[in-house]
């Protein structure tokens, strides 16, 4: 059996994580901040004492970390060599591209796989993984990601899965800051919630994402299931990835703003649903 490593037990890794375990994928674990880590314990993984340790006792380490910065970190004193590293975060295509190189130069192999999805679909195994590197690698990594997604689809060569995992966000936050937009028009006019939700709920407009947060919108439930500082994150990356190939991304650079708004405002460790308070702010 493959011993798998995963790295960063953070809001969607931690899930993903007891997924694998709950599979009965042989898994060490280990995270900066150990706590997280006890409920990976509790599943049946093994507990690392740091990073280190993890690449010593797997051939297959998985990375779900909130930026380069933090994947930089953990390759700096790992020993990579012979094993598959795969980067399930989401960072620049640059830096991703940057990641690849020096697994590479210490003798391993890379695999890109971010994943669409928030707190629901990776409690649920119901991720959709966008994978791209060397098309040999990623066969063998294939089978060791199903516990945690419903779908994996090759992009290509590295950095294709990031660069399209940016184009996907594009998609889903503007469907997403549309539907809060469009509760906020309707309160303002004194219309039911209740009603708006329903209507949504039961057109072609609906999908997954829209019924959750339709929920949460009617409800001011701004708990966190997709935060609204990582949205902002990840509208950044799309912003400079769209500058960097002379793109036009007018939608973009207004989810930014709104975003920037919504975190200076105290909420990013709220759902980005909150960017309604951050509309409410614009009225006051």
């Amino acid at each position: 059996m493959t011993t798998v490593g995963f790295i960063g037990l953070g809001t969607m890794g931690q899930l993903m994580a007891l997924n694998l375990a709950r599979a009965g994928t042989d898994l060490v674990v280990w995270n900066r901040t150990a706590s997280r880590a006890e409920p990976l314990r509790d599943a049946g993984a093994r507990v690392a004492g740091s990073a280190a340790e993890v690449f010593t006792g797997s051939q297959v380490i998985i990375l779900m970390l909130a930026n380069a910065a933090a994947a930089d970190a953990v390759l700096e004193d790992a020993d990579v060599t012979g094993r598959i590293v795969v980067h399930m975060g989401t960072v620049a295509p640059e830096d991703s591209q940057r990641l690849e190189s020096a697994v590479r130069a210490g003798g391993g192999t890379y695999v890109e796989a971010p994943v669409s999805g928030s707190r629901v679909p990776a409690a649920q195994g119901a991720l959709v993984a966008m994978l791209a590197g060397d098309p040999e690698t990623i066969e063998t990594v294939r089978p060791l990601l199903a516990p945690m997604c419903r779908e994996t689809i090759v992009c290509g060569p590295v950095p294709d899965a990031l660069t399209m995992k940016l184009a996907t966000n594009i998609f889903m936050l503007s469907s997403v800051l549309g539907l809060v937009e469009a509760f906020h028009f309707a309160a303002r006019n004194n219309l039911d919630l209740h009603t708006l939700r329903s209507i949504v709920d039961n057109s072609q407009m609906t999908s997954d994402i829209s019924r959750v947060k339709s929920t949460k919108l009617e409800s001011r439930d701004f708990t966190i299931q997709g935060g609204a500082a990582d949205v902002l994150k990840n509208l950044t990356l799309v912003a400079g990835a769209a500058r960097a190939a002379g793109v036009s991304a007018p939608l973009t650079e207004t989810m930014h703003r709104l975003m920037e708004e919504t975190v200076v405002l105290g909420h990013g460790s709220d759902d980005f649903t909150a960017a309604l308070k951050a509309l409410e702010a614009r009225d006051c």
